[in-house]
C-alpha cells in the first residue's frame, strides 16, 4: 500500500469517527417541554409500563374466567374485581409518575434560573466591591465596608457553585425518569402558565372508591364480603359460617369508610394547597410588576443623570429576583396541582393524559 494511500486511509477513519461523534452528540441531545417530558414517562416509564401489564395479565384471567363454564361465582367475582383494581392501579400510577416528572422537570428548571439569577448577583457584588475599595482609597468608607462587601461576594458566588453543580444532578435524575441513556444533555423549554383550578373540591372528593388504587381495593374487599354473606344466608350453610362472614362484612365496610374519610381530607388539603400556591402567584407577579417599574424608574434617573449605573444594576437584580420569585411561585403552583391530581385521581394539571 502506497504512503499516499495509507494517510488517505486516515484522513477519512478520523472524518468517520469525528462524523459518527457528531452523531452520536446528536442522539444525546434531547430537548423537552413539560408536556413532552411527561408524556414520554406515560408512554414507556417503567412503572406505567408494569402496571400496564398487569391490567393486560388481569383482562387475559378474565376471559378465561368467562370462558370456562366451571367457573364458580367468587372465581368470578374475584377476576372481575382484579381487572377493576388493575385498571384503577395503571389511573393511579400515572398520575403518581406525572407528579414526579413534573416535580423534577420544575427542579431542574428552576436550578438553570437560579444559575442565571446568582451569576447577576455575582457581578453586582464584584461592582459593589470595587465601589466599595474605591472609597476606601479615597477615604470615604471603613475596611469593614469592603469585608462586607467582599462578604457578600464570597457567599453569593459559592451560591453559584453549588447551583451549578445541582443543574446536572438534577437533569441527570429526570432522565433516568424517563427512560433516556446516561448522559443524555437535556434542554427544557419553558414551562406554560399553570391552568386555574377548575373542579369544586366536592366533586373531587366524590368517588374516590372508584379512582384511589387504595380505596378500591378496600371497595372490593366490601363487595367480597357481602357476596359470601349472601352466599352463606340459607337453610344448608352453618349460622356459624353466616355470623363470621357479617363480621367480616361489617370490618370491611368499616374500613373502607375509614379509608375514604382520610383520603377526602387528603383531598380537602391538596386543595387547600393549591389555593394558597395560586395566591402566592398572584403575589409574585404583583411584587414582580413592582420592580419593573423601579427598574424603568432608575433607567429614567440615570439618563437624566440623577443616578449612578450600580443603582440600576441594582434595580435590574431587584428586577431579575422577583422575576424567578414567580417562576418559583407557578413551580409550586404546578406542583400542588400535581399533588391534588395524586390525591384524588383526577388530572387537574391536564398533563396526564
Amino acid at each position: 500500500m502506497s504512503k499516499t494511500h495509507r494517510y488517505t486511509t486516515r484522513i477519512l477513519t478520523v472524518l468517520l469517527a469525528l462524523g459518527l461523534g457528531h452523531a452520536a452528540a446528536q442522539t444525546d441531545a434531547t430537548s423537552l417541554t413539560l408536556q413532552s417530558a411527561v408524556s414520554r414517562a406515560l408512554a414507556s416509564g417503567a412503572d406505567v409500563t408494569t402496571a400496564r401489564a398487569n391490567l393486560q395479565k388481569a383482562q387475559a384471567n378474565l376471559r378465561a374466567v368467562r370462558a370456562d363454564p366451571t367457573s364458580i361465582i367468587t372465581t368470578l367475582t374475584q377476576a372481575e374485581q382484579d381487572n377493576a383494581a388493575a385498571a384503577v392501579t395503571l389511573d393511579g400510577t400515572k398520575l403518581n409518575v406525572a407528579q414526579t416528572v413534573i416535580s423534577q422537570y420544575l427542579a431542574a428548571y428552576e436550578a438553570g434560573g437560579r444559575i442565571a439569577l446568582n451569576s447577576a448577583q455575582v457581578a453586582l457584588d464584584r461592582r459593589n466591591l470595587q465601589i466599595a475599595q474605591a472609597r476606601l482609597a479615597a477615604r470615604v468608607a471603613t475596611q469593614l465596608d469592603v469585608n462586607r462587601a467582599a462578604t457578600s461576594l464570597s457567599s453569593n458566588a459559592q451560591a453559584l457553585t453549588d447551583a451549578q453543580a445541582q443543574l446536572p444532578v438534577l437533569k441527570a435524575g429526570l432522565a433516568r425518569s424517563l427512560g433516556l441513556p446516561t448522559g443524555t444533555a437535556l434542554t427544557l423549554a419553558d414551562p406554560p402558565a399553570p391552568p386555574r383550578l377548575s373542579s369544586s373540591l366536592s366533586t373531587l372528593q366524590a368517588g374516590l372508591e372508584k379512582r384511589l388504587p387504595s380505596l378500591s381495593q378496600a371497595s372490593n374487599g366490601l363487595s367480597f364480603a357481602a357476596l359470601q354473606v349472601k352466599l352463606a344466608d340459607n337453610d344448608y350453610t352453618p349460622t356459624r359460617t353466616l355470623e363470621d362472614a357479617r363480621t367480616a362484612q361489617a370490618n370491611a365496610q368499616r374500613s373502607l369508610d375509614d379509608a375514604v374519610k382520610a383520603a377526602s381530607t387528603g383531598v380537602r388539603d391538596a386543595y387547600r394547597a393549591v389555593q394558597s400556591a395560586q395566591e402566592q402567584v398572584d403575589i409574585a407577579r404583583q411584587q414582580r410588576s413592582n420592580a419593573q417599574t423601579t427598574l424603568t424608574q432608575a433607567r429614567a434617573r440615570l439618563k437624566a443623570g440623577t443616578a449612578a449605573a450600580v443603582e440600576v444594576q441594582q434595580a435590574e437584580v431587584q428586577a431579575q429576583q422577583t422575576d424567578f420569585a414567580v417562576t418559583q411561585a407557578q413551580n409550586g403552583l404546578w406542583k400542588a396541582l400535581a399533588a391534588l391530581g395524586a390525591a384524588s385521581g383526577v388530572d387537574v394539571t391536564g398533563l396526564a393524559k
